[in-house]
């Protein structure tokens, strides 16, 4: 076996094959070794096995097998050099190797350089540049940039013109393990030079925060898609992304995100513009009488926001406020309250244990004389206040959410739900591990009977029973 040790470089193959290929080796009898990697020693008393195939003065290959040789070289596989002088020594006589897909060989080959290629599409994706203040060549400081990323191969070479096409202006310099790569603007060249470790890397900077800022502005909910993001950028490629500490925060305010770009497409209100960015009941609180995200405020006396600690276990979510309710703000205080606040009292349940909220914030009535008349919200107006909703719920994050009425239950389980067909009936929903539908309190009052008062109320008490039992216990 002839043995030759090889740098991890192309060109240095090349000529070590055009050698070899000159003196007659074949395939089996030459072990080309990368001497970047450890290998076992061979005994010096092994013979170097004389060639034994026919000289080849003048080697030629298409144009794909050079530039598919190229990418496997940068590959981490020992064994590449083998087989790209195996697939070299076999195209002198099947010239139409390369468009044999099931060839073991041609198969490995395109193996390599898919990975090569899908790495090369990461660097370009993950590489974050950090400013540094630097001296130039007259010793006055200026601007450079320097990143450092671990490649899965050592694919420098192939990476760097196109960050010096990108980022030609710049005084800019890449690190990675294996080798680093500066970029001059005034000489317009490349200079290549040996690998670092992360510690030589630099720290954040303030144009971290701007391009959090620009990340955070330009995130598009309407395309997401978390398993994609997931499996195209794992986690091993975090560390050098800044914007990676956005991601929780973005993906959980998504959904309402897209909601409010339909609704604005559309042309219809919506209160999301309104809704702060930072999700805790006092800060939401100061926020909603600031919201015109629909008509009602104009005629309402005042907003009316939820009440109850955050981490309750139960979230009681109405229609919408009543007349006492909009005069008072707070929520459940008149006559509906009171039938609520009974049943409560009758089932042991402290009302501080729950958290009580409405579906639309505003009150919405017609005038009669002295008399404000109670009319249900429509279904524009509930959509138009769900990201208040939405907001309460990240908020207090309770484990069962009960919808008091048809307006609350449409609100979170979607406006074809039916209320009586579905009520006591346990529902899977983003919002909480449980969501529960049952009558609203108003609709006992109105019972036309006391057979249908009572009706109506036993199921009101019992659908809170359950509610609650299951709040103190983990889905």
């Amino acid at each position: 076996m002839h043995r030759v040790a090889l740098p991890p470089d192309f060109q240095a193959w090349r000529e070590a094959a055009r050698d070899a290929l000159r003196q007659g080796y074949l395939p089996e009898q030459i072990d080309l070794q990368d001497d970047s990697l450890e290998r076992p020693m061979v005994l010096a008393l092994e013979a170097d096995e004389a060639p034994g195939g026919p000289p080849v003065e003048r080697p030629h290959v298409p144009k794909a097998f050079l530039e598919a040789a190229q990418n496997a070289a940068v590959h981490r596989d020992p064994n590449r050099w083998n087989l790209l002088y195996r697939l070299l020594s076999r195209l002198q006589a099947e010239r139409n190797l390369l468009h044999v897909g099931v060839d073991t060989d041609v198969a490995e080959l395109r193996r390599l350089t898919d990975q090569v290629r899908r790495d090369v599409h990461k660097m370009h994706a993950f590489v974050r540049f950090r400013k540094v203040d630097a001296p130039d060549e007259t010793g006055n400081p200026t601007e450079h940039y320097i990143a450092w990323y671990r490649p899965d191969h050592r694919i420098v070479p192939l990476v760097a013109p196109f960050f010096a096409e990108r980022f030609a202006v710049m005084h800019w310099t890449i690190l990675t393990p294996d080798a680093s790569v500066r970029w001059t603007p005034e000489q317009r060249q490349l200079e290549f030079g040996p690998g670092v470790g992360r510690e030589q890397g630099p720290r954040e900077d303030d144009v971290e925060d701007l391009w959090r800022s620009y990340y955070a502005s330009i995130f598009n909910p309407a395309r997401l898609n978390p398993e994609a993001m997931r499996n195209e950028m794992p986690i091993r490629y975090w560390g050098n992304l800044p914007e990676v500490d956005l991601l929780p925060q973005l993906l959980q305010r998504a959904e309402g995100r897209v909601e409010s770009m339909v609704l604005q497409q559309k042309g219809k209100t919506t209160a999301a513009p309104f809704v702060p960015a930072e999700h805790e009941l006092t800060i939401l609180r100061r926020a909603m009488p600031s919201c015109e995200g629909c008509e009602l405020y104009k005629h309402a006396t005042q907003v009316v926001p939820g009440v109850g600690a955050e981490g309750a276990h139960l979230m009681l979510v109405g229609e919408q406020p009543g007349d006492k309710e909009d005069v008072e703000g707070l929520p459940f205080v008149g006559p509906a309250g009171g039938v609520l606040r009974k049943a409560l009292g009758e089932l042991r349940i402290d009302p501080a244990e729950v958290f009580m909220t409405n579906a639309v914030k505003h009150f919405k009535f017609v005038q009669r004389g002295k008399l404000r008349l109670h009319q249900n919200p429509r279904m524009g107006e509930i959509n138009a206040c769900r990201p208040w909703l939405r907001a309460e719920l990240d908020a207090v994050k309770p484990r069962v959410v009960l919808c008091l009425g048809a307006s609350a239950s449409k609100s979170l389980l979607g406006g074809t739900f039916a209320l009586m067909t579905s009520r006591g009936k346990v529902h899977e929903s983003p919002y909480a591990e449980r969501v529960i539908a049952t009558v609203h309190p108003s609709a006992v009052l109105r019972a036309r009977d006391q057979a249908g008062h009572e009706q109506l109320y036993n199921f009101l008490k019992d659908d809170l029973a359950m509610a609650y039992e299951l709040s103190r216990h983990p889905a």
